[in-house]
């Protein structure tokens, strides 16, 4: 009996985002929002990972602000978020190595 209660509870809690979803995926603030969500996602990721940059190192924030417009860049040019991600930090990467 336990077992059919919580196997009844887990379905339920899956299935509900998709019954409560269901009418607004012809809204107009949802067509909104899966438009411009991960620009901003993205804008706040860099934010957050700019903020802990200790100021004494200035060469590693030259490279940082060269990765991060390296990535703003292929972000812009190409629309895809791993592609630029994967760039970015590899180029971060190589300049922290090398130099």
């Amino acid at each position: 009996m336990l077992v059919a209660v919580s196997a009844a509870v887990t379905w339920a809690l899956r299935a509900l985002p998709f019954v409560v979803l269901a009418p607004m995926r012809h809204s107009a603030v949802i067509r909104y929002l899966s438009l411009h969500m991960p620009l901003g996602v993205m804008v706040m990721l860099a934010l957050y990972t700019l903020r802990d940059v200790p100021e004494a190192a200035g060469r590693q924030q030259i490279w940082l602000l060269i990765a991060v417009l390296v990535t703003a860049g292929l972000q812009v040019w190409r629309r895809h978020a791993l592609l630029s991600i994967f760039f970015g930090t590899g180029i971060y990467v190589a300049l922290m190595s090398l130099w």
